[in-house]
Formats: C-alpha cells, structure tokens, sequence
C-alpha cells in the first residue's frame, strides 16, 4: 500500500517508535562504516521551495550511503504548478523516481504531490509542520535520556513561537504519551484547532499538554528544553512586535536554565538567531545537543527512506539479473 509521511498523527505510536527503531539500526551500522546499501539503484526527487541546509544534506547524504542517488530539484528547474499542473509534475516525476521529498512553503502544495504521486512523498518542512524534524528529535531525546527511562515519563517544554516545529512536537508528543509544555505570550502558542487535532491522540497516549506564559514554572520539571525562531517567513514586518513580545522573558539564557533541573538539555533546529532566542552560553554550553539533533537528522533520513521504499522495491535474483545482461549483450554484439 503506497503511504506517505506528510503528518505525524498518520502514523501509529506502534509506527513511529518501530521507524526510531531502525533509525538505531542504521546510525549504528553506519558507525561502523557497514552501513547496509538497501537502497541499490534508488532514486529520490528533492523539491525544496526554499533553501535548506540540514534537509538537503541529511537527505541527499542519506541516499547516497544507501546505494541510491539524490536529485536537488528547484522552481525555476522543473514546472511546480507553473507552466504545468502539479497533478502532472507530480505524475511525471513519480514516474523516474523512487520516493519524493518535499519542502515547500505551503502545507497545500505536499499534501497535491501526495495525492496525484504514484510513489512515497516525505514532507521535508511546510508552513504547517515539520514530522521529519521531530522524528528525529524524540529519537535524540531518547539517546539522552536514562535507558530506564520510558517516552511517557519524558517532559518537554517548548520555549517560544507556535512555529511548524513547535506545533509538529507537540502532535509526536501526544502520539507517543510525552509531558509537553509550551512556554509563550498567549497570542503565540499553540492554536485552539491544533489543540483540538491532538485530543484523540492525547486520550489513547496519556499525553499531558500545557500552555503557560511562565518560562520559569514551565522549564521547572524539563527533561529537555526546547527554542526556535521567533519569526517565519512572511512574518518580517512583525518582527519588532514580536522581539518585544519575546525578549528577554523567553529567551533561553543561563538563568532560564538555572531553573531547570540540572539534567535538563537544550535543543534547537536551526538555523538559531544567536543571542536571540537562545544565547551563545546556551547553545554552546555543557546541555546543549543542537548537534546530536543535526547528526541525527542523517540517521531518520535513512531509517524513513528504507521504510518506505526498501518494501516497495524489485529485488530480482543474480539469474535474471545475468537473464537481461545476456539478452541486452547479445543485441548489442
């Protein structure tokens, strides 16, 4: 069955844990220089509307050390519903490839290559959400949390905008059963319909949910704190409202920190407007795992291709390999 990873709340917890599991598999097999060649022959499309720095690499980096090969695709380089319907950039290009990636800055235009794409789509960041991210977020988080230590007792506060990011860890959290708290002015966190997709999820999980606009109480029982931008594209004419809406109470800075406990780590995307949302003490100090985060996107990279192309690919015998290379040789001699 052709599936894509658009939206967290699609999969399972069952799923998600089981993608995080792999992800284990690979990251070690690739420390170990063996990383298995899965993907032989492969081939992915990577549609980015915008510039990427860890998506792109992580992706195309991916591919490669699973035997496949990677194509950066950009508007302007193929018709994106310009000049030719998405249903047909979408048909065409499902047709040569073996898996799209797409990162796009509308939400409207992954869920249209989903649709009229006859392979897997990965949705690589929208203005909605960003699954591929928090995937490997709470697969970081795991590595740096006690072995004993089960998802449903994670804590995570959220410190900031309700940005994709912000609203896609809050939907894993509520799948997987972790304490989620977000810490911002009323006015920027998560929305009422947001809250509202997650209830289900939160009922079948035990998924605690909080919003505060108190950084101090909210960061107080954190296991891992988290900061993002404060403003998106589209959003510069904003930005001074918004600093001032933000700055200093929720910028994450060392006496933010203080009153976390001291096993709390900090974590963040990027790209990080230093000394903005979160300061050079911060981002570089002792609790910080902002690069196990971007390593790690590498590793969910690969463990998502494999998941879902690996049982959807022709895995022929050496016989009929040998069969089409005598026939295609015997034509041409």
């Amino acid at each position: 069955m052709l599936r894509h990873f658009v939206q967290i709340l699609d999969f399972s917890s069952d799923e998600l844990q089981k993608i995080m599991q792999l992800t284990a598999l690979l990251k070690r097999a690739d420390k170990e220089g063996a990383c298995p060649r899965l993907l032989q022959g492969a081939s992915l499309g990577m549609i980015f509307e915008e510039p990427s720095t860890r998506t792109r690499v992580s992706f195309e980096v991916a591919m490669t050390k699973l035997g496949g090969h990677a194509l950066y695709l950009r508007p302007g380089e193929i018709h994106l519903g310009v000049r030719e319907s998405m249903k047909d950039t979408a048909r065409v290009v499902s047709r040569m490839v073996d898996v799209i990636e797409a990162r796009t800055l509308k939400h409207q235009t992954v869920l249209d290559l989903a649709k009229y794409s006859t392979v897997p789509v990965i949705n690589g960041l929208t203005d909605f959400n960003h699954p591929t991210q928090v995937l490997c977020d709470v697969f970081t988080m795991v590595e740096h949390s006690p072995a004993d230590k089960k998802l449903q007792d994670i804590h995570l506060t959220f410190v900031g905008d309700a940005t994709n990011v912000c609203v896609s860890l809050m939907f894993i959290c509520a799948r997987l059963g972790i304490s989620f708290t977000q810490a911002a002015p009323e006015k920027y966190q998560v929305t009422a319909e947001h809250r509202a997709m997650v209830k289900e999820a939160c009922a079948e999980s035990g998924a605690k949910l909080a919003f505060t606009d108190d950084p101090a109480a909210a960061v107080s029982n954190a296991d891992f704190i988290y900061t993002d931008l404060w403003w998106w594209v589209g959003q510069e004419d904003e930005i001074p409202e918004r600093r001032t809406a933000f700055m200093p109470k929720y910028q994450v800075n060392a006496d933010l920190l203080s009153k976390a406990p001291s096993t709390a780590h900090f974590m963040h995307c990027l790209p990080a407007s230093r000394g903005v949302e979160a300061t050079d003490e911060v981002m570089d100090g002792p609790q910080s795992i902002i690069y196990d985060q971007s390593e790690n996107r590498l590793h969910t990279e690969k463990a998502l291709l494999v998941w879902f192309v690996y049982p959807r690919l022709k895995h022929p015998s050496d016989a009929l390999v040998a069969h089409h290379r005598g026939l295609v040789e015997a034509f041409l001699g």
